[in-house]
């Protein structure tokens, strides 16, 4: 069966556990239904321990990597809990706001919304998704009629307060979807005020694929007793991506790229600017050199982006270049290979950059193009994950290495599968910019210099990357 575009993993991933299922979580029948007609049995870690925990209606806060079904891990309880007061009547009265869930950005806020309403197909509860970058007068009438589970970014959320359109007397369940992401993004004044209008009484469940020590501390201020879920150590990647980075001067950087694209047969993959203008550059050159590829970043309008995103995930584009808009909340089943152009300048992206791939118990492959300028990320990065990350020099391409061999066949054929995305199910991107710009040079010390340009340790074979597949 072939796994929908969803966050819950199937039962064959390395995530998945062998044995508990989702009705020994106790879900209703509907949910269950629900779930099974996705093709799922097991849950994934973070579902089993989050799903008791909310259903419990004690505050949660859980940290997990993405792609491993954190966001079914509270819409699934949330919608048990309030399947009490599901109703067909046509009276709005007969249908407040219970469940508020916040997202920093619109494509996560309308990839969450598509879970509610994945989950909640046999329970006859209302919701709708509200974010800006649309016009607002086409989100008041489902508002107006009554929903129960209303999915917001924050800013679209206060426009709808002034203009009294939406009620929040009467929530039951808050959730702040990627809050780390929120609070750094400036939006803690918003969410203070948001839930100031809130009933005092009510659960609140943080979710986020990092959290920060002082992220937990602002969560002291407005949770009681929240149970903390963690899955994997903090801040840490995903294990089932394969990390490689390559030591190369930033003007062969695009040449590297697209040596890599071909050399791997790679056809899909996401490659990751810090700026929106290199983002825009690298897409001009990439398609000077035969590439099917666009660029998405905040510049451009809401449709374009998706539009691309649908071009992408049917297979009609091979390349899609992004600032860090995409880092959070595109959820693409088995995407083959995420490439970092330039490493981010929070260390913090970069677990959320590769978290695009290896998804849903596939494995994945994350390439890093480093450049002696970036040194002071590369070190960041590392220090995060507390773990070195060895550089691979890339013949022809690093300082120091050997030159490419003149005939293309003397390069060992590439492991990596080629891979179609299916043409149904829907694309959530994240529109989240990097504030964080490198600037000026820095100091690289005579090791690290040494360390760029040294010839490779190992044959040319070693490069090459491992099958991307089911594990």
């Amino acid at each position: 069966m072939q796994q929908a575009a969803s966050e819950l993993p199937s039962d064959s991933g390395p995530h998945a556990p062998s044995s508990l299922t989702f009705a020994q979580l106790g879900l209703s029948a509907e949910l269950l239904r629900a779930v099974e007609e996705q093709g799922y049995t097991s849950p994934t870690p973070v579902q089993q321990k989050a799903i008791p925990t909310v259903l419990s209606g004690r505050d949660v806060m859980g940290a997990a990597q993405t792609g491993t079904g954190k966001t079914a891990a509270f819409t699934l309880p949330i919608l048990h809990r309030l399947q009490k007061h599901a109703n067909n009547s046509v009276s709005p009265a007969k249908h407040p706001v219970r469940a508020l869930i916040i997202t920093p950005t619109r494509e996560l806020c309308d990839q969450v919304f598509d879970s509610v309403q994945t989950y909640s197909k046999y329970i006859p509860l209302r919701a709708t998704a509200v974010f800006g970058g649309v016009d607002i007068n086409g989100q008041v009438k489902p508002l107006r009629d009554g929903v129960e589970i209303l999915v917001a970014t924050p800013g679209r959320l206060l426009d709808h307060i002034q203009q009294k359109t939406v009620s929040l007397g009467q929530v039951e369940v808050l959730v702040l979807d990627e809050a780390d992401r929120m609070l750094d993004m400036g939006f803690i004044l918003d969410i203070r005020k948001i839930m100031s209008l809130l009933p005092k009484q009510r659960q609140t469940l943080l979710f986020s694929a990092t959290f920060a020590p002082e992220i937990k501390k602002l969560a002291e201020d407005f949770m009681h007793a929240p149970e903390t879920i963690e899955v994997a150590r903090r801040n840490s990647a995903n294990e089932s991506v394969a990390q490689y980075l390559h030591p190369v001067d930033a003007p062969r950087k695009r040449a590297l790229l697209a040596h890599l694209i071909r050399m791997h047969q790679m056809q899909q993959v996401i490659v990751f600017c810090r700026t929106r203008q290199g983002a825009d550059r690298l897409a001009r050159e990439l398609a000077r050199d035969g590439f099917l590829v666009e660029a998405i970043h905040g510049d451009r309008t809401q449709q374009a982006r998706m539009a691309a995103l649908a071009a992408f995930k049917e297979g009609s584009l091979r390349v899609l270049v992004a600032t860090d808009i995409a880092a959070r909340g595109l959820d693409i089943s088995e995407l083959p290979f995420v490439v970092n152009f330039e490493l981010p300048g929070s260390p913090e992206d970069y677990v959320h950059r590769i978290g695009r791939t290896g998804r849903a118990g596939s494995s994945g492959v994350a390439i890093s193009l480093v450049s002696p300028e970036e040194e002071r990320q590369f070190q960041a990065i590392q220090k995060l994950l507390k773990r070195d990350l060895p550089l691979t020099p890339v013949p022809g391409f690093s300082r120091g290495g050997a030159p490419l061999p003149k005939d293309p066949a003397a390069f060992p054929s590439a492991t990596a599968s080629p891979r179609s995305m299916p043409a149904t199910g829907r694309v959530g991107v994240a529109r989240t910019e990097s504030a964080a710009l490198i600037g000026g040079k820095a100091q690289i010390s005579a090791a690290i210099e040494i360390r760029f340009g040294q010839r490779p340790q190992r044959p040319v074979a070693a490069l090459l990357l491992p099958p991307v597949g089911k594990r």
